[in-house]
């Protein structure tokens, strides 16, 4: 057995050994820390080769190696058949274990796309945050809601979609506003021809897909044949949807001669973070630009973009003709044949050197530069920020993870309870928790906080982390309940808890208060201002949480008392009701042949929910 040498990398028992086993095969390895967490995953065409390059003298490894590798305990390796299986393996052990050390692509920020079956007889333009295998098209993603919002907006004024969904599409006997407003063709309840609405739809697609010049064309070819036969009415309504497609061309930026379609990256780095951008081309004109940040990962640049792509067009929902990439790949040819099988066509990975493509190239590299300065920058701020605040109220750790709890009722009934969570100074809404109280009755918030931190610190400590502070919306009296919770649990001294009141106009008060355990009066952060907004954003964030869910909570019993006094009225009935016209009130308002149109109804319930109605009217 080969022994290592001194200067090698300080390894772990019996680490040395398994890199000593590992064969020439293809494969995918994994490194886990003491606890069993796994840091990091990577594939190799020769295992042995690449996972020798770790037991280089420390002095040769780049520091996020050096780091990673005090951190390993342990490594396992899995031989695959082929190069290809270990990509594939590889991707799905990042998505499953989501490493530190390694690129992913999270999906808890979903950007809006827009969704369009033409599947069904009369399709609509849907806005999604989810692109699925479903048979529809979607476009996008786009950059912004306010994007995808206004892209609608201009499809709606100017092809003439349907609105209404598709229970109102197949219940309405009359046109919406929309149709009076000449936005909608009204196919719900007009005769509007399959073949003109499928053209219009056509269309559409053109647009969506950045094909304007060609769609601006066939317009103008329509326009002329309808003047042609005298038909001026129509040729007037394409005239104006042709200037209107020219006003929109105006504002795209071209860039490309050869009209093709391109995704081109680039990529940025800080001591902070990576960021890649991604520039949009379709058609030749810039679409659009999408920036995707990470931790910085311990992968090469190389290494890096061939995770990321892998994960970013696993769920694209179109992939261009050309990707242009800043860096080479090792497994550039492999990627590149995975792609095409996506898309089942040929797709072309290139590294520009001169021309359009690598003009393109540095105009990539230098939105993602940018991008990148002004974010590390911002996260700098962040950390400066938590620091003065740790000082400043003296606290064990920096405030890197904070928990608020916020208490919600309604003159003292229907109590609920949130806790929000801020991770590095942003909300982390995945790890929000919303609660009902059970054991208090009556306007208690003593009480409440107390079996709500209960909850939290004794049944759900296993499952999620310790704050490394602690906010209590409330005053002293508050912020003592929570000391004297967390005593009960065990938990004294593991972490920060303080209070945030707000002012007493009564003495004069204008700011906000602090509270902090064993100390009387509160601290004021008026000379620091940002510190106190840091801690009223996550303290509004919780009242938001809380006020939110008690609403939902109370919606659902009044609809529950009203419609459950109508006899006949069960809980599929309820829920087509509702589902159809939205609210207690548009049920109110509805006639009995409405009533009776619903799916599910029939005349006698629709007649029993429409007396009730009458009956209880004040």
């Amino acid at each position: 057995m080969d022994q290592p040498q001194k200067s090698a990398t300080p390894l772990p028992d019996g680490f040395h050994e398994k890199l000593t086993r590992a064969t020439r095969d293809p494969g995918v390895y994994v490194m886990k820390d003491g606890a069993g967490h796994v840091l990091y995953v990577g594939k190799a065409r020769d295992l042995k080769k690449r996972l020798a390059s770790y037991r280089k003298p420390e002095t040769a490894l780049d520091i996020k190696t050096r780091v990673l590798m005090r951190k390993v305990a342990d490594l396992e390796t899995i031989v695959t058949r082929s190069e290809k299986e270990a990509l594939i393996l590889e991707s799905n052990l990042i998505k499953r274990y989501r490493p530190r050390y390694n690129v992913d692509l999270k999906d808890d920020k979903r950007y809006p796309s827009l969704r369009l079956d033409t599947r069904q007889d009369y399709p609509k333009l849907t806005i999604v945050r989810k692109i699925q295998k479903d048979g529809a098209m979607y476009f996008g993603p786009f950059a912004s809601a306010h994007a995808v919002r206004e892209t609608l907006k201009f499809i709606d004024k100017t092809f003439k979609l349907r609105k209404c969904k598709r229970s109102e599409f197949r219940t309405r006997t009359r046109p919406c506003l929309h149709c009076q407003m000449q936005r909608c063709l009204a196919p719900c309840c007009m005769d509007v021809h399959k073949g003109d609405y499928d053209d219009i739809v056509k269309e559409v697609v053109l647009f969506l897909k950045g094909r304007t010049p060609e769609l601006i064309q066939k317009v103008r070819i329509k326009m002329e044949q309808a003047g042609a036969v005298q038909d001026f009415e129509r040729a007037a309504a394409l005239r104006d949807k042709m200037f209107a497609l020219e006003r929109t061309l105006e504002n795209q930026v071209a860039v490309n001669t050869d009209f093709k379609d391109r995704d081109v990256f680039g990529l940025a780095r800080t001591d902070h973070l990576a960021l890649i951008t991604l520039l949009t081309v379709r058609g030749g004109f810039l679409m659009g630009t999408r920036h995707f940040e990470f931790s910085d990962p311990l992968s090469s640049d190389g290494e890096a973009f061939s995770t990321f792509l892998r994960q970013y067009y696993e769920k694209a929902p179109e992939l261009p003709e050309e990707i242009l990439l800043p860096v080479a790949m090792s497994d550039q040819a492999l990627v590149g044949d995975w792609l095409s099988g996506l898309k089942g066509t040929r797709i072309r990975l290139l590294i520009p050197k001169r021309g359009e493509k690598a003009d393109l190239m540095k105009m990539a590299a230098r939105n993602a530069k940018k991008t990148a300065t002004e974010r590390s920058e911002a996260l700098i701020s962040e950390l400066a920020l938590r620091n003065r605040l740790k000082q400043r109220l003296r606290l064990m750790r920096r405030p890197d993870r904070v928990e608020c709890i916020d208490i919600s009722n309604l003159q003292g009934s229907d109590s609920v309870a949130s806790i929000v969570v801020f991770l590095d100074g942003a909300p982390r809404k995945r790890s929000y928790r919303r609660y009902r109280v059970r054991t208090i009755d009556g306007p208690d918030d003593y009480g409440a906080i107390a079996e709500i931190l209960g909850r939290r610190f004794q049944r759900e400590t296993s499952q999620r982390p310790h704050p490394d502070l602690l906010m209590v919306d409330g005053g002293k009296g508050q912020l003592n309940m929570a000391i004297a919770v967390l005593e009960g649990c065990g938990l004294s001294g593991r972490f920060d808890v303080i209070g945030i009141a707000k002012p007493d106009t009564a003495k004069g008060e204008t700011l906000d208060k602090i509270f902090i355990p064993g100390r009387a009066d509160p601290v004021l952060l008026g000379n620091d201002r940002n510190l106190l907004l840091f801690l009223q954003r996550i303290r509004d964030e919780a009242h938001r949480v809380a006020i939110g869910y008690h609403r939902k909570r109370r919606g659902s019993q009044v609809t529950a008392s009203i419609l459950d006094h109508v006899h006949g009225i069960g809980t599929k009935r309820k829920r087509a009701l509702l589902t159809h016209f939205g609210s207690i009130k548009k049920i109110r308002a509805a006639t009995l042949e409405d009533l009776s149109a619903v799916p599910g109804m029939n005349r006698p319930a629709a007649e029993a929910v429409h007396r009730y109605f009458i009956d209880n009217t004040e």
